[in-house]
């Protein structure tokens, strides 16, 4: 049975005053969505929020310019699908409308629950961390003509020892 809460604070309200906070540049134009944008290490991160209310979620999709040509499409499917096996929060999809990558998650807040600054902050920054590790992977697919595999290999091997 579906019931409204009413909320104290819409929940893009503390997404706000975090990107405030971070001096990142960001937009509200309509009560439900917003857009930051954040410069990573390896690339710029358009992110877009919005506030689902028929479902209580908040959705984040956090994207990186990278257009992948249709050559290189299947093998860019299947880093997705080898890092999406990897992830415990979180996806990538390739938007079919741009051709570009993007990692996607949402917070359900059913019931009226509440998020918390920490929630948000963690869903923020899953997000850019999650693009910022597997960035140079999908530059390796789309641009070096690497398989999922030697880019994965590439990207997240572990240095042991020192030099």
């Amino acid at each position: 049975m579906f019931q409204e809460y009413a909320r104290s604070e819409h929940p893009l309200d503390i997404i706000e005053r975090l990107a405030a906070f971070q001096d990142w540049t960001f937009s509200r134009a309509e009560t439900d969505e917003m857009s930051i944008s954040v410069s990573g290490r390896w690339a710029d991160y358009d992110i877009a929020l919005t506030w689902i209310e028929d479902v209580e979620a908040l959705h984040i999709a956090c994207a990186f310019h990278l257009k992948v040509p249709q050559l290189r499409r299947a093998e860019v499917l299947n880093l997705i699908a080898r890092i999406n096996e990897q992830l415990w929060v979180g996806h990538f999809d390739l938007w079919n409308n741009e051709n570009a990558v993007i990692h996607r998650q949402a917070l359900v807040l059913a019931g009226g629950a509440k998020p918390t600054q920490s929630q948000c902050e963690t869903m923020v920054n899953v997000a850019i961390e999650t693009c910022e590790r597997h960035f140079q992977a999908f530059q390796f697919v789309v641009w070096a003509g690497q398989t999922a595999r030697e880019a994965l290999d590439g990207v997240l091997f572990s240095t042991e020892g020192m030099a």
